[in-house]
């Protein structure tokens, strides 16, 4: 499962005690087979085997407000990690569903097991919980202020490496809607591929390849848009236009395909790209640039 791998490599920056795993040469060779094979003897919290293995219970909780992601994955890392060290595994008692809105002082969940086990899983669950509710906190900002108009906010693949589908994930808890999940779901022919085919040739290898498959063009500037127009496409990206052209594209295309903006997009100019009347909104910071949410894990 792709999820326990990228918990595997989360835990190995926590959890491993060989040294040589450190050096600038044996980290580039370690591999996410190499770490789920490690045993407990190579696992260690120095700090956590300080105290006894008294069970206790800690209390997730929000510090801000914004929305929450990470009912799924938790748990996951709680089972790794006490496979590591293989202890028992603490329960998860969750209060708040993935797509909640939270403030300062809410119960996320309810942990209960032995201290050192909770705490040698506490950074990793952090990480991200933290990382994936700030995805959907500035997802659900972005869809709020869009409110009333027909235009989807939607992501990018500009995803951390190894992060995309737990990324999208939370992009859908945030009201938003996911792009192409990789190259592989849907054709999108860009400048760096008509830059060596013409946009119609283009166009019509992809229809005979996979003709059931998504089909989008990206356009960057009117002249493009008009040829696209004429072809057999489902959608065209406007990249990089500013609203006044944005607002000349929905006239020329009168509906004849649906629209997406990408590329120049912010809060500070969203709502008015919203109102010229695209279908799609891109936005590659809802990924790549979101703060975390401040989330934390007490006694």
């Amino acid at each position: 499962m792709i999820t326990n791998a990228i918990i595997d490599l989360a835990l190995d920056e926590d959890l491993l005690a060989d040294t040589q795993l450190v050096s600038s040469q044996s980290v580039h060779q370690s591999t996410a087979s190499e770490s789920k094979s490690r045993s407990s003897s190579g696992t260690v919290d120095l700090t956590g085997s300080l105290l006894d293995a008294r069970t206790v219970e800690l209390t997730l909780g929000s510090r801000a407000t914004g929305i929450y992601v990470g009912a799924e994955i938790a748990p996951l890392i709680l089972a790794r990690v006490a496979e590591r060290l293989q202890r028992p595994l603490p329960s998860w008692d969750p209060v708040t569903k993935d797509g909640d809105t939270v403030t300062n002082g809410t119960i996320i969940a309810r942990l209960r097991g032995e201290l050192p086990t909770l705490l040698a899983a506490e950074r990793t669950l952090l990480n991200f919980l933290c990382h994936l509710s700030g995805i959907a906190t500035l997802t659900r900002t972005y869809v709020n202020t869009v409110s009333g108009t027909r235009a989807v906010i939607r992501d990018t693949r500009k995803t951390t490496p190894g992060l995309r589908m737990l990324e999208k994930y939370a992009v859908r808890c945030g009201g938003g809607s996911n792009h192409r999940l990789g190259l592989w779901d849907a054709f999108l022919i860009k400048d760096n591929h008509l830059a060596f085919a013409p946009m119609a040739e283009l166009v019509s290898r992809a229809r005979q390849h996979q003709p059931t498959r998504p089909l989008e063009v990206e356009v960057d500037n009117l002249e493009q848009l008009r040829e696209c127009l004429d072809l057999d496409v489902d959608l065209i990206l406007l990249d990089n236009m500013p609203v006044s052209m944005i607002n000349e594209a929905v006239r020329l295309s009168a509906g004849r395909c649906q629209l997406e903006v990408s590329g120049g997009v912010g809060l500070d100019n969203l709502r008015a790209i919203a109102e010229t009347g695209v279908d799609y909104i891109a936005v590659g910071a809802l990924t790549h640039s979101s703060p975390i949410l401040d989330l934390g894990l007490d006694y």
